[in-house]
Formats: structure tokens, sequence, C-alpha cells
């Protein structure tokens, strides 16, 4: 199967957030890692197995990152209230975490892929890293982010 950029960039997003928050890293150096270590070589070199994802669509991966980063407080904020009261974000796996910050700031941005899109293409993101349900939770909290963050492309039944 042909990698799909835009898939790559949101993977790249989820692996930069997590990397940021554990080393403890701001948007602008997670970034410079990332394009100048693992995305952006020659294509077909390297492959997702070897850590690197260079078919990846660098622009939307570094504006995911920026977006989840600057409006983290926010993001946050609105996926603590979509969880059930007896998940704090603390208590969240850390990959869980930062796959719902990435599908947070995309559907924070008014001119991306479409809100049903966004959504699955995290929940294949999602299954990608695990095998319980944390895809279940992803998929429950980014549609209540997306209610809110995208009501036009959610016309009342």
């Amino acid at each position: 199967m042909k990698p799909r950029p835009r898939t790559l960039a949101r993977v790249a997003a989820v692996q930069a957030l997590y990397q940021a928050e554990q080393a403890e890293l701001n948007a602008e150096t997670v970034i410079d890692q990332f394009v100048r270590h693992r995305l952006g070589a020659l294509p077909g070199a390297e492959t997702i197995e070897d850590g690197k994802l260079p078919e990846a669509d660098v622009p939307l991966f570094a504006r995911l990152v920026r977006t989840a980063t600057l409006q983290q407080e926010t993001i946050d904020g609105m996926i603590a209230n979509a969880l059930p009261e007896a998940w704090p974000m603390s208590r969240l796996d850390p990959v869980l975490r930062a796959s719902l910050r990435a599908g947070g700031a995309e559907l924070w941005l008014n001119d991306a892929a479409p809100a049903k899109v966004v959504i699955n293409e995290f929940l294949d993101v999602a299954h990608g890293f695990f095998s319980g349900d944390e895809p279940r939770m992803l998929n429950g909290v980014l549609d209540r982010l997306a209610h809110l963050l995208r009501p036009a492309e959610f016309p009342a039944a």
C-alpha cells in the first residue's frame, strides 16, 4: 500500500507531541528535530518501521504540532470536558494524550479536512499505537470536539 502523506503527517505529529511532552521541548525544537531527522528524506529510502516518515506532508505536520502547542490549554480543557469524570488528562496514556491533542488541533483548523475525515484518520493512527479500548475513547472524544469546534458540519437531525 502506498504511503499517504497526510496520514504520515498525523502519525508524526502524534510522535512529536509525545516527544515534546516527555522531553519538555517547545514546538519549534521538536518540529526542527523531526524535519531534520525523521521527515523529508528521499522517499522510499527508509520506512515507518525504521522510524522514518519521508513521504509525510511536512507543512501539515508542522501546522498540527504548532496548533496543538499554541492552543494546548484550550484543547486540553475541551478534551478534559469530553472525558469521563474518572479519567482526568493525567491518567491518560501519554501517546493517547498526544493523539487527542493532534486530532483536536486539526479539528481546530477551519481549513483542514472535514471533521469526519479527521476523526477517521486519527482513529487509524490510534490503531497503529493501541490494541485495546484507546481507539474507541479517542473516537468518542474527537467526535465531541468536532461537534464543538465544527457544528456546521453536523446539522441537527
